[in-house]
């Protein structure tokens, strides 16, 4: 099987291909007419306070799909890249062993040492067919 070389940076955005999810920042995607209807229209409350109905049926969902206990909603990739390293890295101090050129490291490097107190350890990032990172 032929290994397709990855996409130019800005080769399929939201805003070529309406079709098109793109993952790559919280910015990039941009909401369709229908999507923008019906943030306008979901009913809403405090999510600190447990009382947000379309959080709460989201995590639900995401919970029942993914066949577990429970489930979080996390509003930005950056703050569920955080939340992912403080649970590996129960205190602060901990270190964390990562690519040199992963993605918190290049982007979100701040903020797992000032909001976790979390140490990075960089490696080398070593391209492997698979594109992961041996360590």
């Amino acid at each position: 099987m032929a290994v397709r070389e990855p996409r130019a940076h800005n080769e399929i955005t939201a805003l070529t291909d309406p079709s098109a999810i793109d993952l790559r920042s919280d910015t990039v995607s941009r909401p369709t007419p229908a999507m923008r209807q019906a943030i306008s229209e979901a009913i809403v409350g405090d999510d600190v306070f447990g009382d947000d109905p379309s959080v709460k049926e989201l995590e639900d969902y995401a919970a029942r799909l993914l066949e577990k206990e429970a489930a979080v909603f996390c509003p930005s990739g950056t703050m569920a890249n955080l939340m992912a390293v403080m649970a590996h890295c129960d205190s602060r101090g901990s270190e964390i062993i990562i690519g040199s050129d992963n993605h918190i490291i290049m982007y979100e490097q701040g903020g797992i040492a000032s909001m976790a107190g979390v140490m990075p350890r960089t490696i080398p990032t070593q391209r492997e067919p698979g594109g992961e990172t041996p360590v």
